[in-house]
């Protein structure tokens, strides 16, 4: 697969998160996809397969009442397989904001996104606006 169709699938990625269409993110991955959540709070961890994610989506949406948004901040980078993006991301939960920037590094092959790995430029600000479960 050409680094074309890799750039290809990571604005479709992009797109799709800005525009909280999941059910677009979720269909953008392999069925075995292990997502990275970083971090010590309730969505922490590694998350495996399309359903699990999809679901961690639809918590981190009811937690914020809608209010998390995701957007690129410069052109994804290509390097093989991988993808890196530079994000800015926020949500409002029980009267506090959130916003930072941070990467999404991807992994893309055969097609569909295989893997993800999430960045924070203030995980500890994070940790403390998801709050443990």
């Amino acid at each position: 697969m050409g680094s074309t169709t890799t750039l290809r699938i990571a604005r479709q990625y992009v797109d799709a998160v800005s525009a909280k269409d999941f059910g677009t993110v979720v269909g953008l991955f392999a069925e075995d996809v292990v997502w990275h959540q970083p971090g010590d709070n309730r969505f922490s961890g590694t998350h495996r397969g399309a359903a699990t994610i999809g679901e961690m989506f639809d918590g981190m949406m009811a937690v914020t009442e809608g209010t998390f948004e995701l957007g690129s901040t410069g052109e994804p980078m290509v390097n093989g397989a991988l993808v890196a993006v530079p994000v800015r991301f926020s949500a409002k939960r029980d009267g506090v904001e959130m916003g930072m920037h941070g990467v999404d590094l991807l992994r893309i092959e055969g097609g569909r996104i295989a893997e993800v790995w999430l960045f924070s430029a203030g995980q500890q600000g994070e940790d403390e606006f998801w709050g443990v479960a």
